[in-house]
């Protein structure tokens, strides 16, 4: 069992930046590949980034690639999303997700853990 939880959510202007932070329990943290993904007021959750395992291969929606980067610490039992040059239509509860499998996935069924969500506001 895997236990998920996300900080550094919060509000800011369009074109600041902030950093989502995702904290596992659990002693194989370096055999799941991670995610992050979003959910804003009535839409679909969406794939926003994933990195691998070992963290030697991430991948980005095309809405964030170039603005965010994903990163993690495997000693810390982290990841890290930084994001940049954020857009009002960034504005989501951001979830971070585990998978049982060292390679990273945009499918949102692919992952077995999720944690329960930070929001991230950006005003124009």
């Amino acid at each position: 069992q895997v236990q998920l939880v996300e900080s550094g959510g919060g509000s800011v202007q369009a074109g600041g930046s902030l950093t989502l932070s995702c904290a596992a329990s659990g002693r194989t943290f370096s055999n799941y590949a991670m995610g992050w993904f979003r959910q804003a007021p009535g839409k679909e959750r969406e794939f926003v980034s994933a990195i691998s395992a070992s963290g030697g291969g991430a991948v980005y929606s095309d809405s964030v690639k170039g603005r965010f980067t994903i990163s993690r610490d495997n000693a810390k039992n982290t990841v890290t999303l930084q994001m940049n040059s954020l857009k009002p239509e960034d504005t989501a509860v951001y979830y971070c997700a585990a998978r049982r499998n060292p390679s990273p996935s945009s499918q949102a069924y692919a992952y077995n853990y999720w944690g329960q969500g930070t929001q991230v506001t950006v005003s124009s």
